[in-house]
């Protein structure tokens, strides 16, 4: 899809059935590859999706200095990254997207200065680096910002430290975990992300010589070593898609079987559709999601892991704008995340919001209207609501879909929707 050009157009209603196939994260591939700046040599990542944001992240890495190799039948990547790579990650790229971010702890424990623009991506809140800054402060590193940069200085190296993050965010928990692993001593850091994705992300550095303790718990605790060496390792399945098609499943009373999605990283969001009336089986590799009615609302609070996710909100408030009553979903990590309500509500679906609360009174079915999304999880609901729509739907600047699911258009088709780009 052509950025700022493509829209996808939905007749509905439709109901899915069938199988879908879960394959690598979005927020684990690309951290993963971010980390590789830290071991020289070819790191070889497996189960790497086919997503723009992919694409970008190769291109940030290759101005870094290295060479990037991605298979996309395999879905294999080589990244051989030079002894020394580069150190500045410039805007017209950091700005496609927000997990560029994620080379600035890498880049700095090895290099000793890191030169990051300001990043982009979706329009769903603002996300701080402060306590990124914070951390890598407490390390040592000197900081500013000039230009629309970030400059982070540690010319002799990193130094290990103790701190607590003030909330547990992810991307500041991979940043400063990247940084810590080559820094002087041991780092101890309180209040960590826990999503599987930091676990991940551990996981690939302590395969390159890392030490690593507490993984998935609210405390890591890292003793820096010399060097890494260079590794192999499978990205984890992405538990938003996976969660997309369970909550696709139930919206549109059908019955899909998801291949490689782990039903265990998506307790509460499952708990919550077998609430609504859903059945929810697990099978040989992964689970199958059934629904024979309309749903019944659910209530819905995002918190961080392993509360319910902030990027499955979207979901939760299409699927209750044609459930049976009514339910309110509170949104507690993003506070623009709220946006694509009024492109829903085009639609038909009766939501009113307050500050972070959106209260949603069922109705029987949406009816198709033109829309835009306003990022990747807002397109997805987007298209969802679609399905639950009467007549056509065209999701405008549906390129925002294609940096977070892989052929999302030709899967639902094979599930039975009628779903083209435009």
């Amino acid at each position: 899809m052509a950025e700022n050009s493509s829209a996808l157009r939905i007749v509905g209603p439709a109901r899915l059935v069938g199988e879908v196939m879960v394959t690598g994260a979005k927020n684990s591939a690309l951290k993963l590859m971010a980390a590789s700046l830290l071991a020289p040599g070819v790191n070889t990542l497996q189960n790497v999706p086919q997503i723009a944001d992919v694409d970008i992240m190769a291109d940030l890495l290759s101005r870094l200095g290295c060479t990037v190799n991605f298979d996309r039948n395999t879905r294999v990547m080589t990244i051989d990254v030079p002894q020394t790579p580069g150190h500045r990650a410039e805007y017209e790229l950091v700005r496609r997207m927000r997990a560029s971010i994620n080379v600035l702890g890498p880049i700095l424990t090895r290099v000793g200065i890191a030169e990051i623009s300001l990043p982009g991506g979706d329009a769903i809140g603002s996300r701080g680096l402060d306590f990124h800054i914070a951390g890598l402060e407490a390390m040592g590193a000197k900081v500013s910002f000039e230009h629309g940069y970030i400059i982070a200085k540690a010319p002799d190296g990193l130094v290990g430290a103790e701190f607590e993050l003030a909330f547990p965010s992810v991307g500041a928990t991979e940043n400063l975990m990247t940084a810590a692993v080559l820094a002087k001593g041991t780092t101890t850091i309180h209040n960590v992300a826990r999503e599987p994705d930091i676990v991940d992300l551990g996981e690939y550095l302590i395969s390159m010589g890392a030490k690593i303790e507490g993984l998935g718990s609210t405390t890591l605790v890292i003793q820096g070593v010399e060097s890494l060496s260079a590794a192999t390792h499978a990205t984890l399945p992405d538990r938003i898609v996976t969660g997309t098609w369970a909550f696709a499943a139930v919206m549109t009373q059908g019955d899909i079987t998801i291949k490689g999605g782990r039903a265990d990283h998506l307790e509460l969001p499952l708990d919550k559709l077998v609430a609504a009336g859903a059945v929810v089986t697990t099978t040989s590799d992964g689970f199958r999601v059934k629904m024979d009615r309309r749903p019944t609302a659910i209530d819905i609070s995002t918190l961080p892991y392993p509360g319910f996710p902030t990027d499955l909100q979207p979901m939760a408030i299409t699927l209750n704008s044609i459930a049976q009553g009514s339910a309110i979903v509170t949104e507690n990590v993003f506070e623009a995340r709220f946006m694509f309500v009024n492109e829903l509500k085009r639609l038909g679906a009766k939501i009113t919001v307050d500050g972070h609360h959106a209260s949603i009174i069922g109705v029987e079915q949406l009816s198709g209207a033109p829309v835009a999304a306003t990022d990747i999880r807002a397109g997805a609901g987007l298209v969802l609501a679609g399905l639950v729509s009467e007549g056509i739907t065209i999701v405008e600047d549906a390129f925002h879909i294609e940096r977070g699911y892989p052929n999302f258009a030709a899967d639902l088709c094979a599930l039975g929707a009628d779903v083209r780009i435009n």
